[in-house]
């Protein structure tokens, strides 16, 4: 017979030799004796101890998460596919850097261009040389920003970058002597850098010098031509429109 509100200690064993105590309710007989219930052993499996050992090891690493030694080709194979994402970045890196100096080249021929522009003589002397000192400011910040992508070359493409500069430079210093004549070079050189069918014939031997260059100088040397091509176009048509307003000053003066 169960009494209400009386208890009674009652220890569990484990097999590990530790004990837990637990209150349990106390019984009475039919003469109002207290009689005890039986005290409950929990033994623990075999199974149930390994399988405490692994979560108690699993336990012990760092974030609970279970690490196996790798072997030397699974490192061999990480540290070569951090090496593939690292020469990504490399060759994005180098793109950029290109980017950039291309960018650099086309803000310094603009600036050239607005200071050698017809509009800059069609101004008065103080706002011309409010312009040309904002001009220069920014032509020296822009100078000032030095980006070199280096080009890796054998001596094959060393000697074939020598020889292509040099009828380049060329043809530059025959500009102000010959400044028709020396487009029309410059176009033929250009026709040898494009893969299009080009509108004027092909310097043949400026063409087999270019195809022995790097990769990357055969851009650089085509930019290059392509520059000098504009300046040339930009310098007729400065000097069209100066010779022109010098043929209509005598009218204007006649007519006066």
């Amino acid at each position: 017979m169960f009494t209400p509100g009386s208890q009674l200690d009652t220890t569990t064993c484990w097999s590990d030799g530790s004990h837990r105590t637990r209150s349990a309710p106390c019984r009475t007989d039919q003469f109002g004796k207290k009689k005890k219930d039986p005290i409950i052993l929990h033994i623990r499996s075999p199974v149930a101890m390994s399988q405490a050992k692994i979560q108690a090891k699993l336990n012990d690493v760092t974030g609970g998460k279970f690490k196996r030694t790798m072997s030397m080709a699974d490192r061999a194979g990480q540290l070569l596919s951090n090496l593939d994402q690292l020469e990504i970045r490399v060759e994005a890196l180098r793109e950029t850097a290109s980017a950039i100096e291309q960018e650099r080249e086309c803000i310094l021929e603009m600036i050239q261009s607005l200071q050698n522009s017809q509009e800059m003589h069609n101004i008065s002397a103080g706002e011309k040389e409010e312009l040309t000192l904002t001009a220069d400011r920014l032509m020296g910040r822009t100078l000032s920003v030095e980006i070199n992508v280096g080009t890796i070359r054998n001596s094959q493409q060393e000697e074939a970058l020598r020889k292509a500069t040099s009828i380049i430079d060329e043809i530059v210093k025959k500009l102000l002597v010959d400044m028709a004549e020396s487009r029309q070079q410059l176009l033929a050189l250009h026709s040898a850098c494009v893969t299009e069918a080009p509108a004027v014939p092909i310097d043949q031997k400026f063409q087999s010098i270019v195809i022995s260059c790097a990769l990357e100088d055969q851009k650089k040397i085509k930019r290059r031509l392509e520059m000098l091509l504009r300046n040339v176009g930009n310098a007729e048509k400065n000097i069209k429109i100066m010779d022109h307003q010098k043929l209509e000053e005598p009218k204007a003066n006649g007519s006066q």
